[in-house]
């Protein structure tokens, strides 16, 4: 049986003096293991031939009774580690709050495991007769959304 953690290690070791970063090793009940990485400026499929190629090398026999499966982390899913929201600064992301709100905005800033979202709001001015939009900042930790996913916008 091949012990996660293990798999991790590899991943790792192919990883250092990449680009690239982790995203998820996981371990499927229908005996699959799906690696998932990801980098700023998208996954090349050359990439992920040579780190599936690396982890049969280094796992030899272990491997047999497995199917290995290397990928990207995939547009439109939540992240699920910090470099992904530094990735996407500047980007239109939702987010999910722990109470269930939906938030959709410009993820401006990340720092540690919080982060920015600039959304528009209405806002009741004063000297103003109607309400306006304004730009408003809020912070999230990361621990305590449910999701963040970048907003696939077509212009």
């Amino acid at each position: 049986m091949i012990d996660k953690n293990v798999v991790k290690t590899l991943v790792e070791e192919w990883l250092q003096g990449n680009e690239y970063f982790l995203v998820d090793v996981i371990m499927m009940p229908d005996d699959r293991i799906v690696v998932e990485i990801d980098h700023a400026d998208g996954v090349w499929i050359e990439d992920c031939a040579d780190l599936s190629r690396f982890l049969q090398e280094k796992l030899g026999d272990e491997l047999d009774n497995y199917e290995l499966e290397v990928g990207s982390a995939g547009i439109g899913q939540p992240f699920k580690v910090a470099q992904q929201y530094v990735n996407h600064i500047g980007k239109q992301v939702e987010v999910l709050t722990g109470d269930g709100k939906k938030v959709a905005g410009i993820l401006t800033k990340v720092d540690g495991d919080m982060f920015t979202v600039t959304v528009q709001e209405k806002q009741h001015l004063e000297g103003k007769k109607r309400p306006v939009m304004v730009d408003v900042d809020k912070t999230f930790s990361m621990n305590d959304v449910k999701s963040t996913k970048y907003v696939l916008a077509f212009k």
